[in-house]
């Protein structure tokens, strides 16, 4: 073997034996932005045999301050294709796969299928859901984290420990991105390098396992802090899930919760449109029954809060599904 790893070889946490682990291990990363640029660049670094990449969206100037993976030769060019090329002239000797799509609840169950770690450095809620149900249906280790402004958190979950839902049940009512709050780019490059630390701890079985843990970083304060949640328990009853745009079925009674400024036309035709404020009169209009009830907005929030409300008022048959941001 070259001295390419021999830094880490010499620990005896890795070794040979350990180097071998990584070399064989294949690991899913999800988002190829200001969370997973160091996560690409440490386990691609690190001698990770087999990374797959996804992540749908382009490289922009604004990414450039917290995303060093990519230059401005970069920009209009896929992030997962340029995060290829970038991660095979740091190591020529792993293979990388590049899937310029999104993960959603039609393909996530094949995405996560046969991979040693799964790690969301998505900027998305609905799609860490959906990841996380995936996971813990597959009992593959989830290594989740979010950073917007100036705290972040790392957390280990499926594989054996509790899912992000029994950590977290209910969507927060409003979620703040990057492009909203604003962020730093060493606050993101520091949670994507823990989040890397995670995921070789688990390829390399060190001790303390980062699954059942979660780790927060507040740089306000310079403060770690965290909790252990091995003995979360998993949501009962009717979980509100994620379905794919095309897994709506005619039976099916559809909600745009969009506004029309937001999106005056609906991709699906056969959608009502009630924004949040009117949903009384839905509700009014439309009482339960055994149909099944699908709520649409751009990122799920929306929808997950009024599937709280519609469920507290007796509907039981509920499904999520994010429909993609239209200009008006």
């Amino acid at each position: 073997m070259s001295d390419r790893y021999a830094r880490q070889i010499v620990l005896p946490h890795v070794g040979e034996a350990g180097q071998a682990r990584l070399s064989a291990a294949h690991v899913l990363v999800i988002g190829a932005g200001g969370l997973g640029c160091p996560v690409l660049q440490y386990l691609a670094g690190a001698g990770v045999g087999r990374i797959t990449v996804i992540d749908h969206d382009d490289v922009e100037e604004s990414n450039l301050h917290r995303q060093p993976l990519y230059a401005m030769a970069d920009v209009g060019s896929f992030k997962a294709r340029a995060a290829r090329a970038a991660l095979l002239r740091l190591n020529p000797t792993i293979a990388v796969d590049a899937l310029t799509q999104q993960l959603t609840p039609a393909n996530a169950a094949a995405l996560v299928a046969g991979v040693d770690s799964v790690v969301d450095a998505s900027d998305s809620l609905a799609v860490t859901y959906t990841v996380s149900d995936a996971c813990l249906q597959q009992n593959t280790p989830l290594i989740s984290a979010s950073a917007v402004g100036l705290a972040g958190y790392v957390g280990g979950f499926c594989g054996g420990a509790p899912s992000y839902r029994a950590v977290f049940p209910d969507m927060p009512a409003r979620a703040a991105s990057c492009s909203s709050a604003g962020v730093l780019g060493s606050l993101v490059g520091m949670i994507g390098s823990l989040q890397a630390q995670c995921v070789l701890q688990l390829l390399l079985g060190i001790a303390p396992s980062p699954l059942g843990r979660l780790l927060s970083f507040d740089a306000s304060r310079l403060a770690f802090g965290g909790f252990d949640f091995h003995e979360a328990s998993e949501p009962e009853g009717d979980a509100l899930r994620f379905i794919d745009v095309g897994d709506v079925v005619r039976d099916d009674l559809v909600i745009d919760l969009r506004s029309l400024d937001e999106a005056p036309v609906s991709p699906l035709a056969a959608a009502l449109r009630f924004t949040p404020e009117h949903i009384d009169a839905f509700i009014g209009a439309h009482p339960p029954t055994t149909r099944r009830v699908v709520l649409c907005c751009h990122s799920g929030v929306r929808a997950w809060r009024i599937g709280r409300q519609l469920q507290s008022r007796g509907y039981a048959n509920l499904a999520l599904a994010t429909l993609a941001r239209v200009s008006a």
